[in-house]
């Protein structure tokens, strides 16, 4: 039980705001065992006084009085249940909400780390569990509590002779939950790792479709998905087996204490020490009690299960973002876009070494600078550590004179924009998708930054124009007209420092061109450094930064770095790795 008593610590906290809730679900539920406890009683009344008796007029009195009770409890049962459900659904929004905002400040290395569709999960089905467990389980736990009391304390005051005797049994439920309980707690672990890696295997098949169909993989992905179905289904098995067993132990538990109750209230009916009445009262209170003791060892179990669900999520809680927002940031200011490194060395986590190492330069407002080098050499860290995703483990970066560190993260990353390799689009509309530049952006400022990454007119032509849905790999629009919204997005946002990070990647010649005019327009008074193997906008390059290995190894302009005959002359030779892209006259 320590790890429900260390995941029930965890996420308690999260009931704050609904406690008050769930101290009003707690009096529905006391109200209504003791409206259960009331009706017990009336029908032994109505039997003693009424049946036996055969009298009408003794029937009335107790037969409104039981109509009441259950009217009231009926209601108030509803109530609670109601409650109760509205509160577990408010808990399940708070955590998850608190989970995805922790998620989204984690670094890139984690989700490398981590297949999406197993993090999906854990967002999803273990939210749901760590539910169960800390409202749904305290709803749960009261309920069996408050029950197993009042029928209890019923039981005693009818015979509490005989309510001793049939007591000793009730342990038994206890002893069989604990006994099942480790078997249980496996299962589910399995099944919950199961279900993300279900998940992640659908979603990267249907994001890998193309892959799927054009190499014949359709029996491999399928495979694939039935290896993990198979675990699913052996841990989904053995957890209901368990469960099973724990419940059909408990059913011959029952069985023996009524056999006990009815051959004891036999004996005493015999002797005249007991009526009809309070047997069949006595018999009820024992009946309606043992269900609640056997919820609670069944919430034992329940809880067990859950921790899965809570391990899993508390991995993500755990997780630390790489970096945080400084306990006293500088205030802002109008940011110019000096940029520059200052023996800057980054080594990601668990790496064998660094990726960068001590590189230093400076890139002043309007300037353009080109960082190019082998695949590997450590230019996409650089824009990494420009846009605060890490921090350098050595040196330091600035924005105009102010360490980065010293920044919020806001602040840092309305006045540092990039344009990454991978287009990103989001699943809506064209002008959404441009509007994600800047909330909140009207009309005509879309439409101009449209204009001026070269995508108004063919956004114009579309059937729906601005308001044409897309979605990641739509085959509506073409590599290069979704790279000119990605474009007009960064040119909406007029951050002072803009990096581009492959902009011509994945793009034919023709789409390359048309991308190309956009961009130079994009940098225009900007500070801006273009992270590519494309050196068609090299020429044009204020400087030119070559690394190799995660080492500045040259420095300069086109014609000086051709002149010297080395890593960039390499690069930019006709046949060397570069695009055959021409620069638009």
């Amino acid at each position: 039980m320590g790890d429900v008593r260390a995941a029930f610590a965890r996420f308690w906290p999260l009931t704050r705001g609904d406690r008050r809730w769930l101290a009003l679900i707690v009096g529905c539920v006391v109200v209504a065992a003791l409206t259960e406890t009331a009706s017990i009683l009336l029908f032994a009344r109505i039997t003693d006084h009424a049946l036996k008796a055969g009298s009408l007029t003794a029937f009335w009195g107790p037969a409104g009085a039981w109509l009441g009770a259950a009217v009231l409890g009926a209601f108030i049962g509803c109530l609670g249940n109601s409650l109760a459900v509205w509160t577990a659904e408010r808990f399940v929004l708070r955590l998850r909400a608190d989970v995805f905002r922790h998620v989204q400040e984690l670094p890139p290395d984690f989700f490398q780390r981590h297949r999406q569709g197993d993090l999906v999960e854990r967002l999803t089905g273990d939210v749901e569990a760590i539910e169960q467990m800390v409202v749904s389980g305290v709803v749960g736990t009261v309920t069996a509590v408050f029950s197993a009391v009042f029928y209890a304390a019923a039981a005693l005051w009818i015979r509490w002779d005989l309510a001793l005797v049939t007591f000793v049994l009730a342990p038994l439920f206890l002893l069989a939950a604990r006994r099942f309980s480790g078997r249980i707690r496996k299962a589910s672990q399995e099944e919950r790792a199961a279900d993300g890696a279900i998940t992640a295997v659908v979603q990267e098949s249907l994001g890998n479709m193309v892959l799927t169909q054009a190499y014949n993989r359709r029996r491999a992905e399928e495979k694939r998905l039935d290896r993990e179905a198979r675990a699913w289904m052996r841990a989904s098995v053995r957890g209901a087996r368990a469960g099973e067993m724990y419940a059909q132990f408990v059913e011959v538990i029952e069985t023996l204490c009524v056999l006990a109750v009815i051959g004891l209230g036999a004996w005493e009916i015999s002797r005249g020490r007991m009526s009809l009445g309070q047997l069949l009262a006595f018999a009820a209170f024992l009946g309606y009690l043992y269900p609640p003791i056997r919820n609670l060892g069944q919430l034992g179990l329940s809880l067990t299960a859950a921790t899965a669900g809570a391990q899993r999520l508390q991995e993500i809680l755990d997780a630390e973002p790489a970096v945080t927002d400084p306990a006293d940031p500088v205030p802002a200011w109008p940011v110019h876009g000096r940029v520059s490194f200052h023996g800057a060395s980054f080594r990601y986590p668990d790496a064998a070494q660094d990726s960068l190492h001590d590189v230093t330069f400076t890139a002043s407002p309007g300037e353009l600078v080109v960082v190019t080098g082998t695949s590997g050499a450590g230019k996409s860290t650089l824009s990494k550590l420009l846009t605060r995703f890490y921090d350098p483990t050595a040196g330091a970066v600035r924005l105009d004179g102010v360490p980065l560190g010293e920044l919020p993260l806001e602040f840092l990353r309305e006045n540092v924009a990039l344009l990454p390799q991978q287009t990103l689009i989001v699943h809506g509309t064209i002008r959404e998708n441009i509007e994600c530049g800047r909330p909140g952006a009207t009309d005509e400022q879309i439409m101009q930054a449209a204009r001026d990454a070269a995508a108004h007119e063919f956004i114009s032509a579309l059937p729906e124009g601005y308001a044409t849905r897309i979605a990641p790999g739509t085959a509506a629009l073409s590599g290069g007209q979704l790279q000119r919204i990605a474009i007009a997005r960064a040119m909406l946002r007029a951050a002072p420092v803009m990096i581009l990070d492959e902009p011509t990647a994945g793009l034919d010649s023709v789409a390359a061109r048309q991308v190309v005019q956009p961009l130079r327009r994009l940098m225009a008074g900007r500070t801006t450094i273009v992270i590519t193997h494309d050196l068609s906008l090299a020429p044009d390059a204020d400087r030119i930064l070559v690394l190799d290995g995660g080492r500045l190894v040259e420095a300069g302009t086109h014609d000086a770095l051709m002149a010297l005959g080395g890593a960039y002359a390499g690069l930019a030779t006709p046949g060397a790795a570069r695009s055959a892209v021409p620069a638009p006259v």
